[in-house]
């Protein structure tokens, strides 16, 4: 058996330029976080003595005997990326529901080839893991959609994620200091608006507008060198707000399924209380509000947003990992496993 720890993410600029459309003219630029929530990947190389071949548990049990009739379509593609031609049972857990903003989809890609890659006995890399999970979903589903959210979860910690048109992909580590990360875990907060959405229907939205909108695009992805100057300790942290308002405005601004007239207010609210900024994490529509209060205003944040869920966060440093291995159990022919490394 297998378990593999996978963090959800948090985009905090660039979102967008990271889809194809945008980085084949110039190169995309993302500064992103993974927090202390995950998803588990359970897989298990059952013995011979079963009914069905495959069984996979998610939001349904699936009992099959062939790979194509397997209806979960990463769990379907990632099987036979790997050529599994054997017994499995697939199962997931999560801490947050998916359709919430948080890269659900992609860290449940990332969780699964790592523990897939795990249970052969193959090395693979953060970087190469991230590759993998991302080309399921965007190179082989084909979903309107970029791999910033699967090298967030694979790599975890905070990072600037450069995109370019020849398809590589730079990762850049955010050095910072244990006061401004105490600072931003102290300082962020999130609010479950209560309101899901297909992530895809949303960033299509946004694709098609790429080329009219492109200016606003560049405009998201140059506040990436701000931030990070903020987490680099080389500007004051309440510039962390100031720099994740401009970029929620300017992302609102593409089209208009990112916000409504509901998520609005919720924000003018959030910003009348002493709020300094903030966005709707994920492709929009719906999902967490991300908010960044000084501890002073936190309470009538709090106060004003009652309705909504308030969920705390820490940064995870980690990315995705395995945390249970029984090689014993694992009627194999490889020998030993390297864990993936940065």
């Amino acid at each position: 058996m297998i378990i593999s720890r996978t963090p959800f993410r948090i985009s905090f600029v660039g979102g967008g330029t990271d889809l194809r459309s945008f980085y084949s003219e110039e190169p995309g630029q993302v500064l992103s976080t993974s927090i202390d929530k995950y998803i588990y990947v359970v897989v298990k190389h059952q013995i011979g003595i079963v009914e069905h071949k495959y069984r996979i548990n998610w939001s349904k049990v699936e009992f099959c005997n062939h790979i194509e009739d397997i209806e979960h379509p990463i769990v379907r593609e990632a099987l036979k990326l790997f050529e599994i031609d054997f017994p499995i049972e697939i199962t997931t857990f999560t801490d947050i529901p998916g359709s919430t903003g948080l890269g659900s989809s992609s860290a449940f890609s990332v969780g699964l080839v790592h523990a897939l890659h795990a249970l052969k006995g193959t090395y693979a890399t953060k970087h190469a893991l991230a590759s993998e999970a991302g080309s399921i979903e965007v190179d082989i589903l084909k979903r309107t959609m970029g791999k910033q959210d699967h090298f967030a979860s694979s790599y975890g910690d905070l990072n600037v994620f450069t995109f370019n048109a020849d398809e590589t992909i730079a990762v850049e580590p955010v050095f910072y200091t244990n006061e401004v990360k105490n600072t931003l875990e102290q300082n962020m907060m999130l609010f479950y608006t209560g309101l899901k959405r297909d992530a895809s229907d949303v960033l299509e939205s946004q694709n098609q507008a790429t080329d009219k909108k492109r200016d606003v695009l560049v405009q998201m992805r140059d506040l990436v060198h701000p931030l990070r100057d903020v987490l680099s300790g080389n500007q004051e942290m309440a510039n962390f707000g100031d720099i994740l308002h401009q970029g929620w405005l300017l992302k609102k601004s593409i089209t208009n399924d990112i916000s409504n007239t509901q998520i609005d207010n919720y924000y003018e609210k959030a910003r009348k209380a002493g709020a300094i900024g903030g966005k709707l994490l994920g492709a929009g529509g719906g999902g967490f509000l991300l908010l960044y209060v000084e501890p002073k205003n936190q309470a009538k944040v709090i106060d004003v947003l009652s309705g909504l869920f308030c969920l705390d966060v820490k940064l995870d440093s980690a990315g995705t990992r395995i945390t249970y291995y029984d090689q014993d159990k694992i009627d194999m022919k490889q020998s030993s496993i390297v864990l993936s490394q940065k």
